[in-house]
């Protein structure tokens, strides 16, 4: 029988949810506060932790700081349980290192669900891990061994994310718990720099990896991740991406392949930013939104002009005064956010 530890200040709460665990074949512990529950997480070592955030003596995010530095419960699966839905408030608990969260109210299936999605995935590393040389981390005919191959795992063991326009995924100096695989919607990546300007990065499509400062190590984000449509992300942890990474070697080469890429691109545009003239930098700007954003080239780029002119690299005044000019030619269509590629022949000329 697996043991869950319920850390809940709330007493009806805590009993009816310990008791719905019973009933659902697990072992439950409970504590009132999160000084209990850590003292009770290193004596007992549960299978999993649900803990609320708000509570006396020691919060949730202090208590998951304290369970993560511990060698005894660091690798124990953490859920979040709280009435606090603001994405900052969970993408917090996320960035600490917790594995899930559940929203009050919730229901028995949202509960089981969490649990056993984490116990799943705890089976699943352990087998890993006791597989060693002659053993493949899956059959044979199912081996991680291209790109392809790697994002089907994201689709079918990935923890997955949801965004709205303009919500931050993650800051600059977050720990890169997660690698991700955009499954639907755009990204962009920027820093800021010391005179306050935004710099873009670099711009993410569906089925586009991002998220990985190191594949093998949590360290901490150099950039600022952005969502610039509805998003929706399928999330490894550093710890599984590595673990598939020392089983299947032969996605290794791929990956290198896409770190080359990503360079290529980001000298490009330092050329551009260097040389090429305001149009120039526009049109190249306008044609790589299009490309990373939407299905279809011609499809309206709805995004702010700010983005725009830090990908050109250059003032957003500018960039206004050349997409007026553009306009003004019939290359472009441009009514609020929205700018339409009229004349696609013509914009990419100017290149």
């Amino acid at each position: 029988m697996k043991t869950v530890l319920l850390i809940e200040d709330d007493t009806v709460l805590r009993e009816n949810t310990a008791e719905l665990l019973e009933l659902s074949g697990y072992n439950p512990i409970t504590a009132s506060n999160g000084k209990t529950g850590v003292a009770l997480a290193k004596k007992h070592q549960p299978h999993v932790i649900i803990c609320d955030i708000m509570m006396p003596e020691l919060d949730g995010y202090s208590a998951l700081k304290i369970l993560s530095k511990s060698k005894l419960t660091k690798y124990i699966p953490f859920i979040f349980l709280s009435a606090k839905t603001e994405l900052s408030d969970v993408r917090k608990g996320m960035n600490l290192g917790a594995d899930d969260y559940i929203t009050k109210p919730f229901s028995e299936d949202d509960l089981i669900s969490a649990i056993e999605s984490r116990l799943a995935k705890v089976s699943i590393l352990e087998e890993w891990n006791q597989s060693q040389e002659s053993t493949p981390i899956l059959p044979v005919e199912d081996e991680i061994k291209t790109l392809n191959d790697l994002k089907i795992f994201f689709d079918d063991y990935g923890t997955e994310f949801a965004f709205k326009t303009e919500d931050v995924i993650y800051h600059e100096g977050d720990h890169s718990n997660y690698i991700y695989l955009i499954s639907a919607g755009a990204v962009k990546c920027y820093r800021i720099d010391e005179q306050g300007k935004e710099l873009v990065t670099a711009l993410y499509k569906e089925d586009d990896l991002f998220g990985y400062t190191s594949f093998t190590h949590n360290t901490p984000h150099q950039e600022t991740a952005t969502a610039i449509a509805d998003t929706k992300l399928l999330g490894v942890s550093i710890i599984e991406f590595n673990e598939i990474l020392s089983k299947n070697h032969k996605v290794l080469f791929e990956l290198i392949d896409l770190l080359t890429d990503d360079l290529s691109v980001v000298k490009e545009q330092l050329l551009h930013m260097a040389y090429g003239t305001v149009n120039k930098k526009t049109a190249a700007t306008i044609l790589k939104f299009a490309e990373k954003i939407n299905r279809k080239p011609d499809d309206p780029i709805k995004i702010s002009r700010n983005d725009l002119a830090s990908v050109a690299g250059i003032a957003t005044e500018t960039f206004i005064r050349a997409l007026t000019e553009f306009k003004n030619q019939g290359i472009i269509k441009a009514e609020g956010r929205n700018i339409k590629v009229v004349d696609m022949g013509k914009l990419k000329s100017i290149i």
